[in-house]
Formats: C-alpha cells, sequence, structure tokens
C-alpha cells in the first residue's frame, strides 16, 4: 500500500474489563494506568488501542494487574464493522492527545509573557529549566499520540521559540522582524509537490488556498498519515511535525507560509490572523471574522470526507474572503 492509499480498515485492541466496587484507590489506579498508556474509551470499560505489539503488551501486564486486585479483563482484536467507525475513533485519540498538549501550550504561553515582563539572566535561566521541563513531556506525550495530533505542532513549535529565546543572548527577534533570505522567495517554492496530513482543517486548507493561488496554480497535493511520513525527493512538507513549513513560535503554518513567500499584501495578513485565531485559540489578533469562518470551514469538513475536495470547497471561502479584504483597501 502507498503513503496516501487509505487502508481498508484500522486493527484495534480491546480491553474489557469489570473491577470490583472496593478498594476506591484500586479504580483509581487502573484508570491511571489506561490514560499512560493512551488507552481511550470506546464504551463503558471498554478501552481500545491501535493493534501493535506494543499495545497489545501494555494491555496484557495491564490485565494481570486486574486479576491480581480481584478484577475480570480480557483483550481481544476487532475491525469496527458497525456503530463507530475508524475515523471517529481516531478522532477520540487525538481529541485526548489535543488536550494534553493545549495544557503545554498554555504553559509555554505563560512562560513567554513572564519573558516579554522580564527578560533578565535569572528570569531566563528560570524559563529554560521550565522550557526543559515542558520538553520531556511533550516527549512523553508523543509516546502515546498515535495518529499525530493537531496539538503537538502548535506545543512543538512555542517550545521550539522559547528554546531559541533562552538559548540566545538576545531575545529572538518578533516574527514581523523575520525576512525571506532568497531574494526570489516565491521562485523556491515553486515545482515542488506539496505534502500534508489527511483530514485537513483550517490551517492546511488555508495553507493549500496561498499555495495554488498564489505560489503554483498547477501545484500537486499530497495527503499522508500524521505520523510516520518519510518525505520524498522534491516534497515539501507543510502543517506537519518535522515538517519544512509548520508552527514556528506561536505562528500557525499558514503565517510562516506567508513569510516565506515575501508577499507583503495586507488583505493575506487579515487572512492569516484570522486563521491563527482559529487555529491557535488563543485570540491574540481578536479577529471577529473568526467565528464564522471557523464554523463554515467545520462544516465542509464535516459534509466532505475527501480531502482534496475541502481543498477545493475551502479555497472558495478564503477566495471570498481575500476579496473582501481586498475590496475594503483605500
Amino acid at each position: 500500500m502507498s503513503d496516501d492509499e487509505t487502508p481498508s480498515g484500522q486493527l484495534w485492541l480491546l480491553l474489557i474489563h469489570q473491577l470490583p466496587t472496593k478498594p476506591a484507590y484500586f479504580r483509581v489506579k487502573i484508570w491511571r494506568r489506561l490514560q499512560g498508556i493512551g488507552a481511550v474509551a470506546v464504551k463503558s470499560s471498554v478501552y481500545a488501542l491501535p493493534a501493535s505489539a506494543e499495545t497489545q503488551e501494555d494491555f496484557q501486564w495491564l490485565v494481570k494487574e486486574i486479576a491480581a486486585g480481584g478484577g475480570e479483563a480480557m483483550v481481544c482484536e476487532a475491525r469496527l464493522v458497525d456503530g463507530l467507525t475508524d475515523a471517529q475513533v481516531r478522532a477520540l485519540f487525538d481529541a485526548a492527545r489535543d488536550t494534553d498538549y493545549s495544557a503545554i501550550s498554555e504553559e509555554a504561553r505563560g512562560i513567554a509573557a513572564a519573558l516579554d515582563a522580564d527578560a533578565g539572566a535569572e528570569k531566563r535561566a528560570e524559563a529554560r529549566t521550565q522550557t526543559g521541563r515542558l520538553r520531556r513531556r511533550i516527549v512523553d506525550i508523543a509516546t502515546i499520540d498515535f495518529f499525530g495530533s493537531t496539538g503537538r505542532i502548535v506545543a512543538e513549535g512555542l517550545i521550539a521559540a522559547l528554546e531559541a529565546r533562552t538559548a540566545e543572548d538576545t531575545p529572538m527577534a518578533p516574527p514581523s522582524a523575520i525576512v525571506p533570505a532568497d531574494p526570489d522567495p516565491l521562485a523556491a517554492l515553486k515545482r515542488h509537490v506539496w505534502v500534508t496530513r489527511r483530514d485537513v482543517h483550517v490551517d492546511r486548507i488555508a495553507c493549500g488556498w496561498l499555495i495554488r493561488r498564489f505560489i503554483d496554480p498547477d501545484a500537486q497535493i499530497r495527503f499522508v498519515p500524521g505520523k510516520g511520513y518519510v518525505p520524498k525527493p522534491g516534497e515539501l512538507r507543510f502543517d506537519m511535525f518535522e515538517g519544512e513549513i509548520t508552527h514556528e513560535g506561536d505562528r500557525c503554518s499558514f503565517e510562516v507560509l506567508l513569510g516565506r513567500t515575501g508577499l507583503a499584501d495586507p488583505a493575506l495578513q487579515s487572512v492569516g490572523e484570522i486563521v491563527h485565531d482559529i487555529d491557535l485559540k488563543d485570540g491574540k489578533f481578536g479577529r471577529e471574522e473568526a467565528g464564522g469562518i471557523s464554523s463554515l470551514i467545520a462544516g465542509i469538513a464535516l459534509s466532505e470526507p475527501d480531502d482534496a475536495l475541502r481543498l477545493v470547497k475551502g479555497a472558495g471561502v478564503f477566495d471570498t474572503l481575500y476579496d473582501y479584504f481586498r475590496a475594503r483597501r483605500p
């Protein structure tokens, strides 16, 4: 199977268990163990993990622990036939990890805000220690991030910015001071195959629109698994962990890509602010249009499972938005 083909069905491991009512601490202990291995509840007392040798071993140890505590448990291998779909279960995993990553992102923003207020040597040393702790936490979470949730990209960008900021003798330059080094940045971005994660949403849809309208109208865009993809020569990955164009600091992938193009267009800047507010949910720009655009993109994602068609439909939204801002210019 090639990287961009959809598998016929995900194989899952299901832990079905029953715990004794007492002692209460044992139930809490098992719940924490389930959280620690990244399992999600698909039914009452039924937890799932994507099937692999490692996850099977995790469940097997847990079965022994449950039995030793007076409970009952079994593990079965399954493909979903009716009811919940593979996509819905994967969304449960992504939502759980997004919650974990969001907590890290909030802490990273707090550290950055503290540095903005006081960037002295003592505060920078403290921030360096705090950032190292966040880095270790994100590594731990990544081990149970089975499908590569979007939240990791946001958290990684914020942590990387803190690492650079606390490692330098001077504070990191703000995004507005970063200019493309290439004298013709648009030319450098042409004639590539663009690659991004499947199940595209606002940031990736906006990047696809920017690529095809302003960079390369004939650009080929491929959709691949969010985790474990090995890029081929001539490919540029966007909005992917370890991608060539992805979140940097508190900037979403669209903002980073726009900066790489060298396009100084106020209308595009306004679009980028809206994409940022929707994607990062930090209210940085306070764009009043964000709520409506978010609903439109969510509607496209819910009604259209095909990523290529999502880009086409989403392009219509961003074309209209861009034309609106262009018309408002004096």
